[in-house]
């Protein structure tokens, strides 16, 4: 059974992979045979611990240019409802909500739902 504070350890997890962009980083976050959608039912979705260092660091952020801000909505089980704003230094900002299943203290599953604000 996954609590809300194990979500936001995880988070703080994603922060520090998001901010440094390493690839152990990024791999301590997800089982080996994860899936990371960036949309719901998304058939480009990364399927497995490496393919989704190669996905995240394809599509990375420049560290610094962001800012986030997240509240962990609930837990049922295993699985968290986060929701978050991205502030970008330069270029729209973005309203997420994030689904993670976890299996132990990684994540198996994350699907994200965002939108540009003012959309």
């Amino acid at each position: 059974m996954t609590s809300a504070q194990d979500v936001r350890a995880w988070v703080d997890g994603y922060l520090r992979a998001w901010a440094s962009n390493d690839p152990d980083d990024i791999r301590a976050l997800f089982t080996d045979d994860a899936v990371y959608s960036g949309r719901p039912h998304d058939p480009d979705a990364w399927r497995g611990g490496e393919a989704i260092v190669t996905g995240w660091l394809e599509h990375r952020d420049t560290p610094g240019n962001w800012s986030f801000e997240y509240e962990v909505l609930a837990v049922d089980g295993d699985r968290a409802f986060v929701q978050a704003v991205t502030l970008y230094t330069e270029g729209p900002d973005y309203d997420n909500l994030w689904v993670v299943s976890f299996d132990g203290e990684r994540a198996s599953g994350f699907v994200e739902w965002y939108m540009a604000r003012g959309e």
